[in-house]
């Protein structure tokens, strides 16, 4: 099938397909005598891969360390990603980075909406009346932005 089949099949654009190509996920597609590019369906589901690993956090440059071994994971059923990844509980390779990476997000972001909800609510609304409880609800805050070449509205008297 041509770039745009291929590229809709696997719920990209074919400007993807192609970076997907220079960058070493996928493996230069076969040409047609026109010199067109031309998708076989083992490339399609190697890019239906890509586009969920690339969904799930991962980025091209985690992939681009595994290229070689994606197309594994287009098996039915795939095998475990640690097991094509790394040594069993041995936490390197790129999920093992991956998770690491995320954990850390997650502390951070937790550690920000805490700070946050001190400063708005104060102690008790970060971390509740006792152990464990959950912060009193807040009320979502409504922010309108204006344009800075729009004009300030009138003021009414």
């Amino acid at each position: 099938m041509r770039i745009g089949e291929a590229a809709a099949a696997a719920g990209c654009t074919p400007r993807a397909l192609r970076l997907y190509e220079q960058r070493g996920l996928l493996p230069p597609p076969g040409r047609t005598a026109s010199g067109q590019r031309d998708y076989r369906p083992a490339e399609v589901a190697r890019l239906r891969v890509i586009r969920e690993l690339l969904g799930s956090g991962f980025t091209i440059e985690d992939l681009r360390s595994c290229a070689d071994r994606l197309h594994l994971l287009t098996q039915d059923p795939p095998p475990r990603c640690g097991a094509a990844d790394a040594p069993e509980g041995s936490g390197s390779g790129v999920v093992g980075r991956r998770l690491a990476i995320l954990d850390a997000e997650i502390d951070r972001l937790t550690r920000l909406r805490e700070d946050l909800a001190r400063r708005a609510f104060g102690d008790r609304a970060a971390f509740g009346d006792r152990a464990g409880a959950d912060p009193p609800p807040y009320e979502p805050v409504s922010v309108t932005h204006r344009s800075p070449a729009a004009p300030p509205a009138p003021a009414t008297p």
